[in-house]
């Protein structure tokens, strides 16, 4: 089991990324900013400076940061 706290899944086929935060469903985003505002919602007031620390948040398939379907 992954020990990360937050995975941002792979792209969906329509685009958009599944976001999980501690293995709960927080939503999908569209990009970083919607990402961030979950991460906020979860109390994590610091969200910005935690989409690149690989200690928090793990990217699944696709690149980071890309919300589009390949």
């Amino acid at each position: 089991m992954d020990s990360t706290p937050i995975v941002v899944h792979p792209p969906a086929p329509s685009g958009g990324r599944r976001v999980t935060i501690q293995g709960e469903i927080a939503g999908l985003a569209h990009g970083d900013a919607d990402v961030v505002e979950f991460l906020r919602r979860a109390g994590l007031l610091d969200a910005d400076s935690l989409l690149d620390d690989e200690a928090w948040v793990k990217w699944r398939g696709g690149r980071a940061h890309q919300y589009a379907a390949a």
